[in-house]
């Protein structure tokens, strides 16, 4: 087991700028991926999904686009 812990060991004071940038992305992404989730699957929040399903099937009239044909 003692190869598998050399393996995860991280060297933080050798990390580069671009590699704190690339961490902290990955857990700020992986912490909203969750709430989102949270928010998504929360029975509370059913009746106000619901009621958004339909809105990328609809089409758009309000003077948007061109209006060539």
């Amino acid at each position: 087991m003692n190869s598998l812990a050399d393996y995860f060991e991280t060297d933080w004071a050798a990390m580069t700028a671009t590699d704190w940038v690339g961490t902290i992305l990955t857990v700020v992404i992986f912490v909203a991926m969750g709430v989102a989730y949270f928010q998504v699957f929360r029975p509370k929040h059913r009746d106000r999904l619901e009621a958004k399903k339909h809105i990328p099937f609809e089409d758009d009239h309000e003077g948007g686009g061109d209006n060539d044909g």
